[in-house]
């Protein structure tokens, strides 16, 4: 089988070799189980002119066009398993991805590079040709949608006067403001003609067609997908009903001081009665059946039965870590060397496993790149060394951490000692926000590319028998 771990043999063969592979290994299996091509691709079938997903069935005989709109950092994977069922049924798609990988295959549909985290030129005509495309569209028509984290900034299309100038300025100060991801989601999906439910409300209400939507959730927090191929609630992208308010938006700007910070089209907008308007909190469920392939608690869900399966003890700690990067690494060195030296909370040989979405506070003198797992692994390598039979990795899921390339590291005892014989301060290196070029410098990035799904963070730890 393919690996996912692009990079998985230099990294699983040097030094702390068993603990490496041991980690490695169930990484690269969980992001094969949690893909979700294969995971559409279990509950979506066509037989004939019927169409099944799930436990739900279409008579495309009654249909007239069939389209395909996208956004998000799985798209790509979730788009292709949707053109691998329907191939030339599908009239038209319309995707924003990412990164565009050789091996992606779509059928009849059109591929944008959006920008992410901030907008640029590409989304935006991905967003205009999905209107386009929508208001031309009938009762009989039936739409597809695919979306995963990251299609804020993917898919974007700013109601006027806000320029596109405007929105990526307000989104990279948004970012930075220190606010939750819901709170900077209020302003940034009031101030879009498509976030916020606003696609799905012109698909169902405005155009009465029906919408099939496919979900990856990345919130920390939700329980675990029980079955996914029963239809299920949702909210918080352009393809469901919204969960924010015109009055959170307007709380957000005015609790973090961004008054006078934001673009002025921006604060004019939010806070003017006549122009704002609220996205929509429900679809109809006559016309909209949504299906969440997976979300961040799967993760965990499925490395430890994984682990199970190779015969290993596994602990999850925690779907819901938090916190600044590097401290949450340094906590799971100490949980390792608990479990090294005093067989608690568990005993060795085991995996601990956890999974969420930590931050970097970047400030304003970083001096290299990284991203939260690439600073996670270097806090962890710190409280692990100079220890033997032990390995800790995180990945950002989606496949790049931060602003790299990379979806992250992996590090064990001898790190720290590698680091310093190539001229790395482990220290320096957390404090100015280099670990990426850090760990590039050791050879111990890891390298996925698109991975096809977007679970935030995953952390995964071994720990060897004596």
């Amino acid at each position: 089988m393919i690996k996912k771990i692009r990079n998985y043999e230099e990294i699983a063969n040097r030094c702390e070799v068993k603990a490496r592979q041991k980690v490695l290994q169930l990484m690269d299996l969980t992001l094969q189980e949690v893909d979700a091509y294969k995971r559409i691709l279990e509950i979506m079938h066509l037989d004939g002119e019927t169409l099944s997903v799930g436990t739900k069935k279409w008579d495309l005989r009654t249909k007239n066009n069939i389209y395909l709109l996208g956004a998000g950092k799985a798209c790509n994977a979730m788009a292709g398993a949707v053109c691998k069922v329907l191939g030339e049924r599908i009239t038209k798609g319309i995707i924003s991805v990412k990164i565009v990988e050789e091996e992606d295959c779509y059928c009849n549909t059109e591929v944008y590079v959006g920008g992410h985290p901030l907008p640029n030129t590409e989304g935006i005509k991905a967003a205009k040709k999905m209107l386009e495309v929508i208001e031309s569209a009938s009762p009989q028509d039936l739409f597809i949608s695919v979306c995963s984290g990251g299609s804020s900034a993917l898919l974007t299309c700013p109601m006027a006067p806000i320029t596109l100038e405007d929105e990526i300025a307000a989104q990279d100060i948004l970012l930075k403001s220190g606010a939750k991801i819901l709170e900077i989601n209020a302003v940034r999906r009031h101030i879009s003609q498509t976030n916020g439910g606003r696609l799905a409300e012109k698909i169902c209400h405005e155009k009465g067609a029906e919408l099939i939507s496919f979900q990856i959730s990345d919130a920390v927090g939700k329980p675990g997908i029980a079955d996914i191929s029963q239809p299920a609630y949702f909210r918080g992208t352009p393809f469901g009903g919204d969960q924010t308010s015109v009055k959170e938006a307007r709380e957000m700007i005015i609790n973090y001081g961004l008054k006078d910070k934001l673009p002025k089209s921006v604060v004019h907008y939010i806070f003017d009665d006549s122009q704002v308007r609220e996205t929509p909190f429900d679809i109809d469920e006559g016309k909209i059946t949504t299906f969440v392939v997976g979300n961040l608690a799967d993760s965990c869900k499925a490395a430890k039965e994984i682990a199970e399966r190779m015969g290993e003890n596994c602990m999850v700690l925690t779907t819901y870590l938090e916190g600044e990067s590097s401290q949450a690494g340094v906590f799971l060195s100490s949980l390792i060397r608990e479990i090294k030296y005093q067989d608690n909370p568990v005993k060795k040989p085991c995996f601990v496993v956890c999974a969420g979405e930590t931050t970097c506070n970047i400030g304003q003198d970083p001096r290299g790149v990284g991203g939260p797992s690439q600073e996670l692994v270097l806090g962890m390598a710190m409280g692990l060394k100079g220890i033997r039979g032990v390995a800790g990795a995180s990945i950002d899921t989606e496949g790049t951490d931060g602003p790299t390339m990379y979806a992250g590291g992996i590090v064990d005892g001898n790190t720290c000692e590698r680091l310093e014989a190539a001229g790395e301060n482990i220290f320096e290196a957390l404090r100015y926000h280099s670990t990426g070029n850090a760990l590039e410098r050791i050879g111990d990035y890891i390298y996925t590319g698109n991975t096809g799904t977007n679970l935030c963070d995953l952390n995964i730890c071994y720990i060897e028998a004596e």
